[in-house]
């Protein structure tokens, strides 16, 4: 049995770096800022995500675009429209409520221009800390940490941390992850969980980093 017990972080990034690369694959916030949209889209299409497959949520993202692309245009919308163009996503409906709200916050209280600071942006109805944080990484270019459950499961794994919850897990990577890899975390453990390293089955022979992982062993 082998004795280690934390990942290399460093050898871990360069690795899943390659691997992405060479992937035909992306979560569906990756492939929404990739083509450079707005804040308000990446903010409206992460909203969308929770819950639902990245497929369902691109087609959905377009369908509520092609109507209503800024907050403004989504304010003016009835929930039963919203609902409409976003079905099937997941809780459609109690997603266009929120959306609808989300859309007259960014209005009435910031202009219609999204905010760029954590503490603004989770004021805002429906936005917590993990969807805050991707906006900032994704649309603005700020140094963030995005935890969802993949980061705080594989940052375990990995033993970079030891915490029982996503929000001790941001917590504890802002003290211990260099900074320069705050940015990528969540595209590289995000792409890594949702294909080889699942929750319910872990394909180690497949992984990119199987040859260094402390976990890897035990599945």
């Amino acid at each position: 049995m082998r004795e280690l017990k934390k990942i290399s972080v460093d050898e871990a990034f360069a690795a899943l770096r390659r691997w992405v690369k060479e992937l035909d694959y992306a979560p569906v916030i990756d492939l929404m800022a990739a083509g450079h949209d707005s804040p308000w889209k990446l903010l409206a299409s992460t909203m969308l995500s929770a819950r639902t497959k990245d497929a369902v949520t691109t087609k959905a993202s377009k369908s509520l675009f092609s109507r209503a692309d800024t907050p403004e245009k989504t304010a003016e919308l009835s929930v039963e429209e919203l609902a409409e163009l976003i079905y099937p996503v997941g809780f459609y409906r109690t997603k266009a409520e929120n959306l609808k709200k989300l859309a007259q916050a960014v209005v009435a209280r910031f202009g219609g221009v999204v905010p760029q600071t954590l503490e603004e942006l989770t004021t805002l109805p429906g936005v917590g800390v993990k969807t805050a944080s991707l906006v900032l990484i994704k649309a603005f270019g700020k140094y963030e940490i995005c935890v969802d459950t993949h980061v705080h499961r594989i940052s375990n794994m990995w033993g970079l941390v030891s915490t029982k919850t996503p929000e001790e897990t941001r917590a504890e990577l802002k003290k211990t992850l260099p900074k320069k890899y705050w940015k990528e975390i969540n595209q590289e453990l995000v792409t890594l969980g949702q294909t080889v390293c699942r929750p319910a089955k872990h394909e180690c022979g497949k992984c990119p980093l199987k040859e260094i992982c402390p976990a890897a062993e035990s599945h």
